[in-house]
């Protein structure tokens, strides 16, 4: 969007600057794919093509099923799109502030246009603070209701934010999802965790060079990693503020 709402502005580009990212990734030499190949080559069944890049979207913002989505199959770039079911389905609620948002039924157009679809919870909600049952809803209903919206199984989790945890990571996958992708500002590899695989979040301020920078493996670390103190402290403190005010926002 040219004029985002304020509290996603810096994980916004313009039109401009989402089709020169795209210009690079198609000019990069780099094969894309959707988040069912990196799991099956995690998984051991199958290889991945030559230089890929994995493109992921989450959310379910307005723009997705429409100028995102033709501008990827434009290029023939194959995507993931992670949706928040309570923001897209009727009468859902979710904690995602206010911004123009998808609906469920335009769920099914994404994937002709050949992106494949994921869940990224019912609310967005901060994962690693919630008790067991609220997460279980969590991560249980998103996929029940996208299953239903599709009529096939949804493999796939992204955790809002990327916030995770050991009982986070069991419980997505006794929820039945084969991966489940973090933040962690980080390149994947062949040796990530299927139910934390790193991702590198696109901001505002980043530049062509940036974009082409990763392309080439330069300019971030590479996952698996253990987490640093800071970030053990920052979900600690996260999960006391959440203990007094109730369930928050992943953002």
């Amino acid at each position: 969007m040219d004029d985002p709402p304020a509290w996603i502005a810096e994980f916004t580009v313009t039109p401009r600057q989402f089709a020169a990212h795209l210009d690079a990734i198609a000019d990069s030499g780099r094969t894309p794919l959707t988040i069912s190949a990196l799991a099956d080559h995690l998984a051991g069944r199958a290889p991945l093509p030559p230089r890929p890049v994995l493109l992921t979207f989450d959310d379910g913002f307005a723009d997705l099923p429409g100028p995102t989505a033709e501008t990827l199959a434009g290029r023939g770039l194959a995507a993931t799109a992670y949706l928040t079911t309570g923001a897209i389905a009727p009468g859902g609620r979710s904690l995602l502030p206010p911004a123009p948002m998808m609906t469920l039924d335009q769920a099914a157009g994404l994937e002709d246009h050949g992106m494949e679809i994921g869940s990224h919870t019912v609310t967005h909600a901060q994962l690693d603070t919630l008790s067991t049952g609220a997460l279980a809803v969590e991560l249980r209903s998103s996929k029940a209701v996208l299953e239903d919206a599709l009529g096939h199984p949804v493999r796939h989790l992204a955790y809002p934010h990327g916030y995770n945890s050991a009982k986070v990571r069991s419980l997505s996958a006794r929820a039945g999802y084969e991966t489940a992708t973090a933040v962690r500002h980080a390149l994947s590899s062949d040796r990530d965790e299927r139910y934390r695989i790193a991702r590198l979040i696109v901001r505002r301020t980043h530049t062509v060079a940036d974009v082409q920078g990763w392309l080439a493996g330069r300019g971030a670390r590479i996952a698996p990693y253990r987490d640093s103190p800071r970030t053990v402290a920052w979900r600690w403190y996260r999960r006391g503020r959440a203990l007094v005010r109730g369930p928050e926002f992943a953002g």
